[in-house]
């Protein structure tokens, strides 16, 4: 990394701190993915640890979130629900990030037939509210949670591919890439090295938003029984089983409703922050105000 670069990347840095919702998302997220990690060693009880005998008891210094239907406690399932929706969200938008943006790049760079016919497929799989294509695609696949990252996936990969083609258009037709050309790069060099370096920003502010829109859309598959399937523990699924118990034991959705609220809007919070930190732009006028 050249010093130019390094503190390029120093300034965004500072630029996001500053921003204190973006700060404010960091640390909820950063403490959400290090409960994710530790929760099976520091969860109070099982993940289906049942005791009849404490059945729909509600929040006590024994079970802080209450327990369930079944005596479950709430606590250690919503700590313990938070791996699974943090993997489905990374993994699905992996997933359209590695499908999408190439199609992007391509798309974009060459033109004429190719970008007709990447485009219009994606333009038909972005025709569809996300939520019904990710049901149709797991009335295919059927239910599961594997099932559900590559639905999640294949509905976010058309917002990455437009996104970056976007880009890409506007960073074509530049200096460098003339110039690269001239040399007898060959075009994946070029789009590898030279393009995709330039149109990063908005792809890595997409990432933090499609990250809280893949955890919704997780949350919304498993409350409707095709994401997770039971006993495991998901965030909607304990939404879905708190339907029934919510005037005598609201507790059990609202704990895992306020997870999901949480950390949706830490990635927005964060997304937010990324689209000016990254905008030299809205950078400058945040180091004024900083040095002031």
């Amino acid at each position: 990394m050249t010093e130019r670069t390094g503190s390029r990347w120093a300034a965004i840095g500072r630029a996001l701190l500053s921003n204190r919702l973006a700060a404010a998302g960091i640390l909820v997220l950063t403490a959400l993915v290090v409960t994710a990690l530790v929760a099976p060693i520091v969860a109070p009880y099982g993940i289906n640890e049942v005791d009849i005998s404490a059945r729909l008891a509600p929040p006590s210094s024994s079970h802080p979130f209450g327990t369930d239907e079944l005596g479950r406690d709430v606590f250690s399932r919503v700590l313990l629900a938070s791996r699974v929706s943090l993997q489905v969200g990374f993994v699905a938008v992996g997933l359209a990030l590695m499908a999408g943006v190439p199609i992007g790049l391509v798309s974009g760079y060459r033109g004429g037939w190719v970008d007709t016919l990447l485009m219009r497929t994606m333009d038909v799989l972005f025709s569809f509210p996300a939520i019904l294509l990710a049901i149709a695609i797991l009335a295919v696949l059927g239910p599961g949670i594997v099932n559900a990252m590559v639905a999640i996936g294949v509905v976010y990969t058309p917002i990455f591919a437009r996104i970056t083609r976007a880009a890409v258009l506007s960073e074509k037709e530049q200096v460098y890439v003339t110039a690269a050309k001239a040399v007898g790069a060959t075009d994946r060099r070029i789009l590898a090295t030279h393009v995709l370096p330039n149109v990063a920003a908005p792809i890595i502010v997409q990432t933090s938003l499609s990250l809280a829109f893949a955890i919704l859309s997780e949350a919304a598959l498993s409350f409707l029984g095709l994401g997770v399937q039971p006993p495991d523990p998901a965030w909607g699924r304990m939404l879905a089983e708190a339907r029934g118990f919510l005037a005598e034991a609201p507790w059990m959705g609202v704990f895992p409703g306020l997870a999901i609220v949480a950390t949706v809007m830490a990635f927005n919070f964060l997304g937010d922050g990324l689209r000016d930190a990254l905008d030299p732009r809205q950078r400058s006028v945040i180091e004024s105000r900083m040095g002031r």
